[in-house]
C-alpha cells in the first residue's frame, strides 16, 4: 500500500514506536518507519465465450447478471513490510516460505509467540514477506480455464509426518509426536490451518514474480523455506550482483549447475540449515540435490556451509524449525552466520 507524504513525514518524524512480542534478539520495543504491502503483477488473461449466470451474492439479495468473461489478473505476488525507523543492517531480508504455505510461516507462531520476521527486526533488519503466486493474499487463478492442472491440498497426517512432527498420524486422537520433537503439538492445528491449495504448473509464473521482487528490493539477502529455496537459488543466478546472502532452510531440490556461470555465484555465501529426524529415505533423498550444489559451489571458491543443528547440540527440530519452541535459537545460528559473512 502506498502512503502519502505526509503520513510517511509523520511516521519518520515521530519514529513510531510499534510494540510486538518482545523476541529475544532484542527485549525493547521496535521503532518503526512504515508498514504496508504492495502487488508484484504478472500478466492479463483474456476469457471470452464464457456463460453468463444469474448470482446472488448475498441472503436475499436479488438475483443479477453475472459475466464471467473479461480480463484477469494472474500470476501476482503480495509482498509484505515492516520498515524500521533505525536500522542497524542495511541490507534487507526477503522471506519466502515453502509449498502449500504462504509468507504467514514467518509470522506468529502457531503458538501465539513470536516468529523469524519479530526477531530479525528486532535484529535491526528490514523484514519483506511474500505470497508466493497463488497462494495467501496473492490470491488465485480461474481452474481450468487459466491455471490448466488440479490443485492439491496437503492432509494433517501429511503435514505431520512430512515436516516430521512425528512418525505416525492416524488421526487427531492417534497421533505419535517425537519424544525430543519441538514442536508445540497442541498448536498442531493451526499450523495444518495454514495449508492453502497448491498448483504444480505454476513454477515459472512463481520465478517470475520472485525476479521481480529481487529487482525491486535488492541488494539483499533471501531467507528461503523448503519449495521457496529453489526458487531462491534461481534468483540468485539470474541476479548475482542482487543477492547477497541465501539461507536455505531445508531445500527440497536444487537447480542444476551444469549451464549456470558458478563462478559469479561463488561471490554469494550460501547456508543450508537442517533440523533433526532426518534419516528416513525420502530426507535423504531430498538432501541429494542440494548437496551436489553446496559441493559444486565449494569447489568454485565459494561459501556453501551445512549446518545440521543436532551437531550444534540443538535438537528435535522439524521441517518446520521457525515455527518450533527453540526458534529463537536457530534464528540466532543464521543471524552469527550472516555475522561471519559481513553481513
Amino acid at each position: 500500500m502506498k502512503r502519502s507524504v505526509a503520513v510517511t513525514c509523520l511516521l519518520v518524524s515521530l519514529a513510531a514506536v510499534w510494540t510486538r512480542p518482545v523476541s529475544a534478539a532484542d527485549a525493547t520495543p521496535l521503532a518503526v518507519k512504515d508498514v504496508g504491502s504492495f502487488m508484484i503483477l504478472g500478466e492479463q488473461a483474456t476469457l471470452r465465450d464464457q456463460a453468463v449466470m444469474e448470482i446472488s451474492t448475498a441472503p436475499g439479495m436479488k438475483p443479477y447478471a453475472y459475466d464471467p468473461n473479461g480480463e484477469f489478473e494472474t500470476g501476482q505476488m503480495y509482498v509484505s513490510y515492516v520498515k524500521l525507523a533505525h536500522l542497524r543492517h542495511k541490507l534487507p531480508i526477503l522471506m519466502w516460505h515453502g509449498g502449500g504455505l504462504t509468507g504467514e510461516t514467518w509470522e506468529t507462531k502457531p503458538d501465539g509467540n513470536p516468529g523469524w520476521e519479530s526477531y530479525f527486526l528486532h535484529a535491526g533488519f528490514d523484514v519483506y514477506i511474500s505470497d508466493a503466486v497463488e497462494r495467501g493474499r496473492s490470491t488465485w487463478s480461474k481452474y481450468p480455464e487459466i491455471y490448466k492442472s488440479q490443485p492439491i491440498f496437503r492432509s494433517s497426517k501429511n503435514a505431520w509426518e512430512l515436516f516430521r512432527i512425528g512418525p505416525v498420524y492416524n488421526g487427531p486422537n492417534d497421533k505419535v509426536a517425537y519424544a525430543d520433537g519441538q514442536f508445540p503439538v497442541d498448536s498442531f492445528r493451526k499450523l495444518a490451518a495454514q495449508n492453502t491449495p497448491r498448483w504444480l504448473t505454476n513454477d515459472a509464473a512463481a520465478q517470475k514474480a520472485y525476479d521481480a521482487e529481487v529487482q525491486r528490493l535488492c541488494p539483499c539477502i533471501i531467507i528461503a523455506h523448503s519449495q521457496g529455496t529453489s526458487y531462491a537459488m534461481v534468483a540468485a543466478e539470474h541476479a548475482p550482483d542482487k543477492v547477497k546472502a541465501l539461507v536455505l532452510v531445508e531445500p527440497s531440490s536444487a537447480p542444476e549447475t551444469s549451464n549456470t556461470d558458478m563462478q559469479k555465484l561463488a561471490k554469494i555465501p550460501y547456508l543450508f540449515l537442517w533440523g533433526d529426524h532426518l534419516d528416513s529415505d525420502l530426507w535423504r533423498g531430498f538432501q541429494v540435490k542440494p548437496k551436489e550444489y553446496a559441493q559444486v559451489l565449494k569447489t568454485a571458491g565459494g561459501v556453501a556451509d551445512w549446518i545440521e543443528l543436532p551437531k550444534q547440540n540443538i535438537h528435535g527440530n522439524g521441517h518446520m524449525m521457525m515455527m518450533e519452541k527453540n526458534s529463537d535459537q536457530i534464528a540466532g545460528v543464521i543471524e552469527r552466520w550472516l555475522k561471519r559473512q559481513g553481513l
